[in-house]
């Protein structure tokens, strides 16, 4: 298992599984000759895949830094938290205000074994660990109130992560739970796939589910920002994600890309 690292308890490696292959994708190490195999494999079929991921991540950095600074958010509730990379949510607010508040929820005993990386925060703000389903607002809204003040606006974010719930309407119905939860002017940061139909796309969706331990469900266009009703839309609304208020570029122009993206306000 030579470039590999220890396996943690509880971890199985006989399998591809979702965060240590998208762990690969961004160019990490926690990752087994499995994930990266597979993770091949994948982008051997849907090239696009891997800028997917690195565009999901970048819009997160974007995202995460104008709701620190313009919008002055101090508490953040980051689901699905993956394995850490380098930009994580508590660096990228807490660079911006070192008071923020960060908790983070993941229930994957990989992500688990390196939580004690996502706990090293600044010295004035808070970064936490929640070990619980995401599928439970209710009780991961009880666990994060003791670290964030639920009673004032919370930026909750999801990337990558909608299209692993079974179905469109318990996806749709968890965005509600965890929103209803949350005060007036909290914030919602999604990105997710929006797959173009085309066969090797289908092809590379059904290989991945056939391989991998979590299936994936990607959604159209409309089903994506459905996920925002009754939010307000921060401009420039629902777009791929990197046209999502992109930096300015030296040279060339934003990849393509079928992670899309948005920000909305709850009224």
């Amino acid at each position: 298992m030579s470039g590999s690292p220890p396996v943690p308890d509880g971890v199985d490696i006989s399998v591809p599984h979702s965060a240590r292959v998208w762990n690969y994708w961004l160019g990490g190490k926690d990752n087994y000759p499995v994930d990266r195999a597979f993770g091949d494999q994948i982008v051997s079929l849907y090239p696009q895949i891997g800028v997917d991921a690195r565009a999901g991540r970048a819009f997160l950095v974007r995202a995460i830094t104008h709701l620190a600074g313009q919008e002055g958010a101090r508490g953040f509730l980051d689901l699905g938290t993956g394995l850490p990379t380098h930009q994580n949510t508590h660096e990228i607010a807490q660079a911006v205000a070192p008071e923020s508040r960060v908790v983070y929820v993941d229930n994957d005993p990989m992500v688990l074994a390196h939580a004690r990386a996502l706990l090293i925060g600044s010295r004035d703000g808070a970064t936490a660990f929640v070990d619980a389903d995401l599928r439970e607002p209710s009780r991961v809204l009880s666990r994060a109130d003791e670290v964030l003040d639920l009673d004032r606006p919370v930026v909750l974010s999801a990337i990558g992560v909608l299209g692993h719930v079974p179905t469109m309407q318990e996806a749709a119905d968890l965005v509600r739970g965890y929103m209803g939860g949350l005060a007036s002017g909290s914030f919602l940061v999604l990105g997710d796939n929006v797959m173009p139909d085309d066969p090797v796309a289908v092809e590379a969706l059904d290989q991945w589910n056939e391989g991998a331990a979590l299936a994936y469900r990607t959604h159209t266009l409309a089903e994506f920002t459905s996920f925002f009703d009754g939010l307000e839309l921060l401009e420039p609304g629902v777009v791929p994600s990197t046209r999502w208020r992109p930096e300015t570029l030296k040279t060339g122009a934003a990849p393509r890309t079928d992670m899309y993206g948005g920000v909305a306000r709850k009224p």
